[in-house]
């Protein structure tokens, strides 16, 4: 279990003045099943307990939290952000954010699914995986994929069933865009004829598109062309953004627009502003706050995403953001996108954080820092070092739910120059 992990199974949810019995929740492995058998114990107050939605919560790893009812996770997240940020970076914000939030069903467009023939039992499990296990969780459908996938689960198993490759194929990406939906199968060797038939009939079945991936990312190609060019949009920023269907984008549509919007606020650019995005990706942020500011220049280390991001500029009528391609792994100090001044940064890096740039964020000394961050404690690492080394002060920070009934998580925190550095 990990330290955040921790954090959220042992917290108690805040007391009320009359609290219902504590009860304790166990969470142990389906009968019959192949697994190791799994127990995890939560402490809760009664009255947040609620009985999980999905029948397979009990021994699925695709969620944690769904016994307890929506506000007790949000409460159980922001515990674990507060804790972190006063234990690592000692130090707390000026204020506390309200928790940028979404649906907590059917909200993920972007997972990654293990595929599993079981030869002794002649089955393929498709899904998750279950906890603390490298196995596949049998599911029957999941409560959080985006529709049509949540219901798809058991059509793809019977799909992989009929192939001949049913062995050669452990995975299957998927990508709900709005006009489209993806699959992207990893397959290990090419499929039959007899299978390309089979994958056709699930297409036109199901109205999704099925793409194979026999090699890197770079190998997907379309079972069916014209492959349909995805797209999702921010209608506040008045953009289509197109991506790929192994391309990151945000898990949760709604959370993200919700985010770019508070970012926005957060930043308070202006027509004057010069903003750098550092870990730009396909310009979710970029973008949208091109439509605010002067200028925006966005810096990324995938080519592909730079490219992509461009295009999207293009296409969406903006002139005013440019984009680079650059290792930021590394020291960026003699790159040539920073032979210019910026009155705003901000940057979503990557689970590793962004401890590399925090000495060149410095040294643009910007009006205002807004890092988006998918771990708290890298998060936490960077600010303590921002703040104590680098003469920042944290303005704001708080939790946005884009993962509901999981432990992951993912937060905001706002900086600024300290008065008289």
């Amino acid at each position: 279990m990990s330290g955040g992990e921790a954090v959220i199974a042992a917290a108690v949810a805040p007391p009320a003045p009359a609290p219902a019995p504590a009860t304790r929740i166990s969470r142990r492995r389906r009968p019959g099943s192949d697994e190791q058998a799994l127990s995890e114990d939560f402490i809760v107050a009664g009255t947040d307990r609620v009985t999980p939605r999905c029948a397979h919560f009990d021994y699925c790893g695709g969620c944690a939290l769904q016994q307890l009812e929506s506000g007790a996770q949000l409460r159980l997240k922001e515990l674990r952000l507060q804790a972190t940020l006063a234990g690592l970076a000692g130090a707390a914000p000026a204020r506390w954010l309200p928790p940028i939030r979404g649906p907590s069903w059917g909200y993920r467009r972007r997972a990654r699914l293990g595929v599993r023939f079981v030869r002794r039992k002649q089955r393929v499990l498709v899904g998750f995986r279950e906890r603390h296990s490298n196995l596949i969780a049998d599911l029957h459908r999941c409560e959080v994929l985006a529709p049509p996938v949540d219901a798809l689960i058991l059509p793809l198993c019977a799909l992989v069933a009929q192939l001949s490759i049913r062995e050669r194929l452990p995975q299957i990406e998927v990508a709900v865009a709005d006009n489209a939906v993806a699959l992207v199968l990893r397959v290990l060797e090419a499929p039959s004829a007899a299978d390309l038939a089979c994958l056709r009939a699930f297409e036109a079945l199901h109205g999704v598109r099925l793409y194979l991936q026999p090699g890197g990312i770079d190998s997907t190609v379309a079972l069916t062309e014209p492959a349909p060019r995805l797209f999702y949009a921010l209608p506040q920023a008045d953009l289509q953004i197109e991506f790929l269907p192994s391309d990151f984008i945000q898990v949760n549509a709604s959370v993200n627009r919700e985010l770019v919007a508070a970012s926005a606020q957060l930043l308070q650019l202006t027509a004057e502003s010069s903003l750098l995005d550092l870990y730009c990706g396909l310009g979710n942020f970029s973008l949208a706050l091109a439509r605010r500011a002067r200028c925006v220049v966005g810096v990324e280390g995938d080519a592909g995403l730079v490219a992509r991001a461009r295009d999207n500029a293009r296409r969406n009528g903006i002139a005013n953001a440019e984009f680079f391609t650059a290792d930021l792994a590394t020291d960026a100090t003699a790159a040539a996108w920073l032979a210019r001044p910026y009155s705003h940064v901000l940057l979503d890096p990557p689970r590793g954080g962004a401890q590399q740039q925090l000495a060149l964020i410095a040294r643009l000394a910007p009006e205002r820092v807004l890092y988006v961050s998918c771990n708290p404690e890298s998060l936490a690492r960077d600010i303590g070092l921002l703040v104590h080394q680098h003469g920042f002060e944290l303005l704001a920070a708080g939790v946005v739910d884009m993962f509901p009934h999981t432990a992951h998580m993912e937060s905001v925190a706002l900086l600024a120059p300290r008065l008289g550095t």
